[in-house]
């Protein structure tokens, strides 16, 4: 008899899978099925016969019909809370195995923005040439409040702030802040303001510019420049390409801001720094707490921040 009571309670034993705690976690951060499904290349119908063997492992309900599909249970939501501090810690024992073979190793993604990417990624690839690391990239131009959400799909996400240190939403992320990068007026080289060595606000805030959209990073300039001066930017356009920007500029659109590290002027615009009011950025690099113990990732982003204080530097040796 009490070897069978004994059997009944290892059948009913409750035990964790990380697989089941990771589902967990990207159904909270991702809210339905389908777009788990599609992040991970896996059908829904996969995903659900993964949280029915959940379910009976663990002899809980973790989900329960939404109206999106399903949504987690207070115990679903606890596990999937608790998820970031198990991976993470399975995670850094990967990180020791890893070091215990003398080199990081691995494919490590990277989703960045284009303007930072182009400074950083060239360095990056000579550095891991002769490594046993291996990169996969993405790139993407979008609103600084939007960067947060990309690094559930990439071990690090290069994202960029004017506002403060770190990107709106990111706080909850490992932010590593790989430098800080002025950002310059760019305008026609016969332009009466092409004469001065510095703008200020009140030098620049009357003149047609070429703008970037609502929620971008750099439109938090104009609007200290409005705060500042109590007038008005009048944006004749707003685009998100830095180069399409700098070629509607040389042809009289208006005047527009850049980022120092990566513009090359093109033949036709000159760029000048702005005064008087916050106008830099920082490159940020963001990664979850899990995919950051990871010894590769550690390593990339050491790399990257060493590439960000040669940028600074060197800016400050011809500049000096």
């Amino acid at each position: 008899m009490q070897s069978h009571s004994s059997e009944r309670s290892q059948q009913h034993a409750r035990y964790l899978e990380p697989r089941h705690l990771e589902l967990l976690r990207e159904i909270a951060a991702r809210g339905t099925l389908a777009a788990v499904a599609k992040a991970t290349h896996r059908t829904p119908s996969a995903l659900s016969q993964q949280l029915r063997t959940a379910e009976r492992d663990l002899a809980v309900k973790l989900v329960e019909p939404d109206s999106r599909g399903v949504r987690l249970t207070p115990a679903g939501q606890l596990l999937a809370e608790g998820a970031d501090e198990v991976i993470s810690s399975l995670a850094r024992v990967q990180a020791r195995l890893d070091a215990s073979t003398g080199e990081p190793r691995g494919s490590v993604s990277i989703g960045t923005l284009p303007s930072a990417g182009q400074v950083l990624l060239p360095q990056l690839l000579r550095r891991l040439r002769d490594t046993a690391i291996t990169l996969t990239l993405d790139d993407f131009d979008i609103a600084e409040a939007d960067f947060a959400a990309r690094a559930l799909d990439a071990d690090i996400v290069i994202s960029h702030s004017i506002s403060g240190r770190v990107p709106r939403g990111a706080e909850g992320l490992i932010n590593t802040v790989l430098t800080r990068e002025p950002i310059d007026v760019v305008l026609p080289v016969e332009h009466a303001l092409a004469t001065k060595a510095e703008l200020t606000p009140h030098d620049v805030v009357d003149h047609d510019w070429v703008g970037v959209p609502e929620g971008y990073p750099f439109d938090a300039i104009p609007v200290a420049i409005e705060q500042l001066t109590g007038r008005p930017v009048h944006r004749t356009l707003r685009l998100r390409d830095n180069h399409l920007l700098e070629s509607l500029v040389g042809a009289g659109a208006g005047i527009g801001l850049l980022p120092r590290f990566s513009t090359r002027p093109a033949p036709g615009v000159v760029l000048r720094p702005l005064v008087g009011v916050s106008a830099s950025r920082s490159i940020v690099a963001l990664s979850r707490p899990d995919r950051y113990e990871r010894l590769a990732v550690r390593t990339v982003t050491e790399h990257l921040v060493s590439i960000g204080a040669e940028l600074m530097g060197g800016y400050s040796v011809q500049h000096g």
